[in-house]
């Protein structure tokens, strides 16, 4: 049995990721800001599926949740660290500080604080794999080549905290070498997250990637980034 922990499980791309992960076979824990929502969603998900309530920017929340799931399982397989908020501002004088704040404490250190709180979890499986939900649009290859367009598209503050878990990604596959660590890229995909954007793949396509780095096996890759359609570069 595979013990997974999805952040930001309760709608969009975390609620088809677990979806398709309990299809693999999985246990998932659902994790949601909204015990209600949560609930809901495991409602809809059904067998396998069980709810915990888990903010990423509260340093309790992540700690009770990753305690719960101790109590219940004893350890933690695959933790998918998907949830985050978006910022939809476009223009370098549109930028807020407040908001970048606020964006780099959930997309940022939300990373860190769930995985630093899941590591003793994680440490206890056979199998530890982590898989980082980021975008092309923190790739500094992507931005740079101009036949993407990533490189069209400013998204200053929420770019740079995509970049960032990228380098977390690195960073932490290298000093867990038993671990499989890496960023999935599922592209722009019709969530709350893409509103206003032409062209975004449904959700059901999106969560590929992140499906197939979250049920890697130990001689899987680590520390690298991949798209839909393959491995990416940084």
């Amino acid at each position: 049995m595979t013990i997974t922990l999805v952040t930001g499980a309760n709608k969009g791309i975390g609620l088809e990721t677990a979806r398709r992960l309990l299809s693999e076979g999985h246990h998932v824990w659902v994790g949601s800001r909204d015990p209600d929502r949560g609930a809901a969603a495991v409602e809809r998900l059904g067998e396998g599926a069980r709810s915990v309530r888990l903010d990423v920017t509260d340093d309790r929340s992540v700690s009770a949740a990753v305690e719960t799931i101790r109590l219940r399982d004893g350890r933690l397989d695959v933790l998918v660290n998907n949830a985050g908020i978006a910022d939809n501002t476009l223009g370098a004088h549109d930028v807020d500080p407040e908001r970048a704040r606020q964006l780099f404490d959930a997309n940022v250190v939300g990373v860190v604080r769930t995985t630093q709180a899941a590591l003793p979890l994680l440490s206890a499986s056979s199998n530890p794999v982590v898989v980082n939900v980021s975008s092309g649009l923190g790739s500094f290859a992507a931005t740079a080549d101009p036949g993407r367009p990533e490189s069209q598209t400013p998204l200053i503050t929420y770019a740079a905290s995509k970049a960032a878990v990228n380098m977390l990604t690195v960073k932490y596959a290298a000093s867990l070498p038993a671990f499989r660590v890496n960023a999935a890229c599922p592209g722009l995909t019709a969530t709350d997250f893409a509103a206003g954007f032409p062209g975004a793949q449904p959700v059901e396509e999106a969560v590929g990637v992140i499906v197939r780095l979250a049920t890697l096996g130990p001689d899987g890759p680590t520390g690298t980034i991949h798209e839909n359609d393959g491995p990416g570069a940084w």
